[in-house]
């Protein structure tokens, strides 16, 4: 399928690796001038040669903190426009008992998994209704529809996110900008690796264990590739998908048992 995105601007953020990074290399592959956002220079221009390298064409790396003001106003200073902006956090789960967490707790997930996003979209819409073409994804996570124990941090800022973005799409809708998020499950992610790993060190079991018994809650038997939920993220911001707006679409494999 042509996206039919050939020459457009496209800014990833949390690029530089797992599923912003596949992401990164389809939008790539489709034509458009790709630039990565990392918290590193390094990895921010290793992630952008290696993408040149595979995919070719347009390749730039940018260096900033999405998860931070200043970051993020760097990000918009670097690139005052987009036409297709991938908000992804890139931030690792890191589950706390309700009573540890203080404010500034509180207020550090949602600059990370609401204000990351929210400022993005508020710098790039203006230009892309101007323009009349804009896609948006936001990467968040399945379990916004089933809440997890020791997560209500989490939960609060990607659910806030969710509600503001749905008040927002039929704003944009007669302009041809949308925004989709894509809620992923079990990703083969060295953030999931990473958290395995702890859990396996907590338990006294092997990595190998720890992740069978994971898989074994996935009704698919297996957890995704990030090529998987990278071509449908950035399916979802090509041309062909210009009707499909305000969707939180689960990617899990069958685990979330609802119907909505």
């Amino acid at each position: 399928m042509d996206l039919g995105i050939s020459g457009r601007m496209a800014l990833v953020c949390g690029g530089s690796r797992g599923i912003g990074y596949a992401t990164a290399r389809r939008l790539a592959s489709e034509g458009a001038r790709v630039t990565i956002v990392a918290r590193t220079h390094e990895s921010a221009m290793r992630a952008a040669g290696s993408l040149h390298r595979e995919a070719g064409g347009v390749v730039e790396g940018l260096c900033a903190d999405l998860s931070t003001p200043e970051g993020r106003a760097e990000i918009i200073a670097a690139y005052p426009h987009t036409d297709i902006l991938i908000a992804h956090a890139g931030t690792p789960q890191r589950p706390a008992e309700f009573e540890s967490l203080s404010r500034t707790d509180w207020e550090g997930w949602f600059d990370a998994h609401f204000y990351s996003a929210l400022d993005l979209i508020r710098a790039y819409t203006p230009g892309m209704k101007q323009r009349r073409f804009g896609r948006i994804v936001n990467v968040s996570a399945s379990f916004i529809k089933f809440p997890q124990i020791r997560n209500g941090h989490s939960h609060a800022a990607r659910l806030a996110l969710a509600g503001a973005i749905a008040a927002l799409v039929r704003e944009l809708a007669p302009f041809n900008v949308t925004i989709n998020s894509v809620l992923p499950g079990l990703v083969d992610t060295d953030a999931l690796r990473g958290a395995l790993s702890e859990r396996a060190r907590q338990r006294g079991l092997s990595f190998e264990a720890v992740l069978a018994e994971t898989i074994r809650t996935c009704p698919a038997g297996r957890i995704a590739s990030a090529d998987e939920m990278g071509d449908l993220i950035a399916t979802l911001a090509g041309s062909p998908f210009a009707f499909m707006t305000g969707q939180n679409v689960v990617v899990d494999g069958g685990a979330y048992p609802g119907l909505f």
